[in-house]
């Protein structure tokens, strides 16, 4: 039986947006329909999201971007998230996902539900570890009942995707935290259940009771995005053998979810060097059944705090034409603070370069032709088609403003190269 007649919430919501996803794709509705199937494309749509816009994920769809927002315990203002929001959509961000570790995490979670219409995720375990902490415990005291509880009230409330460790094995923990790793786990999901495994010798709960997990997911069509929760946090662990054995472990998994009717896609990889990334997620892809990537970065160097944006788009746009599907953006808070509203629209934008220029690479039509656009646009001087060909038009409109009434740029002026040889025919025909 395929995937679509097992989830009865998602066979109904491709039913119902076929045809705009395909025209919004550009793809044929059959096309999509065989990519869900397969497992390389999933329909990110939660029925209980009020207003909801279902969102395509996996190539040769448009390459996604995802925006994180949240509170934190030394940064905790709910209208400045739902400031960050607003200046997400309007950067043009097609998912967010909660992040929030601070304050009412309910109220907070719904709210941006009603604020946002597009696709939300979240990452359950930090609903546990906080209400766990209010109570002065610690998270190994964590009942299983109180991780897969929060899930299901995460499902229900409409978030779309969840975030979930499950490929965090024992073992692959304890090579994550053995000597061979400089900078052991990174992943705050990662470390807790890391914390949870050693404290009380037991398995990931999230592995162990997989099935209870998918159970609760297929009833909303809450996709899984199976985590890194061992991924490499310094470019000197990229590739270890805690890395593959969780990667292995999501393969495995992310085929049995696609058996039972869950969607999942696949988290990773984290920060490796720039000739590490193509073999990189080129080996996911394969591990995984080419399942959709959903990746942050991939950073390809470690010293960039404040610029980690700019080196996680230069990983991005390769792992792009190694098969990267989602990308999750950097912002320049990365490793340094909670981000500003600034910090998301330049983390959003960074990311939608990365996303371009990897589809350029790949040939795909649509950014083939916002090139030629802007490339006619920059031939005849015509500041308003470069605008409407521009990934960020309001950033042309700011830094044209002071010169906006010249033909030329401010940079060359009157010596303008296009301009000095606009009215030349050459003589010679090669």
């Amino acid at each position: 039986m395929s995937i679509l007649n097992k989830n009865t919430a998602l066979q109904k919501l491709f039913a119902m947006h076929k045809s705009d996803l395909a025209k919004d794709e550009g793809l044929a509705p059959e096309q999509i329909e065989n990519g869900i199937e397969n497992g390389t494309m999933v329909l990110l749509g939660n029925p209980n999201h009020p207003n909801l816009v279902p969102l395509l994920v996996g190539q040769p769809s448009r390459i996604k971007i995802n925006a994180n927002i949240g509170t934190s315990p030394l940064c905790n203002s709910m209208e400045h998230e739902r400031t960050k929001t607003k200046a997400a959509l309007d950067a043009g961000a097609d998912t967010i996902m909660d992040l929030s570790t601070a304050g009412d995490l309910d109220a907070i979670r719904t709210t941006m539900l009603s604020d946002w219409a597009k696709p939300l995720g979240t990452v359950p375990i930090y609903s546990v570890a906080k209400k766990i902490s209010d109570t002065g415990r610690k998270i190994e005291s964590m009942q299983e009942d109180e991780l897969f509880k929060e899930i299901d009230n995460q499902c229900k409330q409409g978030v779309d995707f969840i975030t979930v460790h499950c490929g965090v094995s024992k073992v692959a923990s304890e090579m994550a935290l053995g000597p061979n790793r400089t900078l052991g786990i990174v992943s705050r999901g990662g470390s807790m259940l890391a914390r949870w495994m050693n404290c009380n010798n037991k398995e990931n709960p999230l592995l162990n009771e997989y099935d209870r997990l998918l159970d609760i997911c297929i009833r909303y069509n809450v996709t899984l995005s199976l985590g890194d929760g061992l991924r490499p946090g310094a470019g000197c662990d990229a590739g270890d053998a805690a890395q593959w054995e969780e990667v292995i472990n999501l393969g495995r998994l992310a085929r049995y979810g696609k058996e039972r009717g869950v969607q999942c896609m696949i988290e990773g990889p984290g920060h490796m060097p720039l000739n590490l990334v193509r073999g990189q997620i080129e080996g996911i892809k394969r591990l995984t059944n080419n399942a959709p990537l959903y990746v942050l970065g991939p950073l390809v160097c470690d010293s960039t705090p404040g610029y980690d944006h700019i080196a996680g788009a230069i990983g991005g746009a390769i792992g792009v034409t190694a098969g990267v599907d989602f990308l999750c953006y950097l912002t320049p808070a990365e490793h340094l603070t909670l981000p500003s509203t600034e910090d998301v629209i330049q983390g959003i934008m960074a990311s939608k370069v990365a996303a371009h220029a990897g589809e350029v690479a790949l040939g795909r039509e649509r950014a083939l032709e916002r090139e030629k656009s802007m490339n006619a646009a920059r031939k005849e001087l015509n500041w308003e088609k470069m605008t409407e060909a521009a990934i960020d038009p309001k950033m042309v409109t700011k830094r044209r403003e002071k010169h906006s009434r010249e033909e030329v740029c401010a940079m060359c002026g009157e010596f303008c190269a296009v301009k000095t040889l606009r009215d030349i025919t050459p003589k010679t025909k090669f």
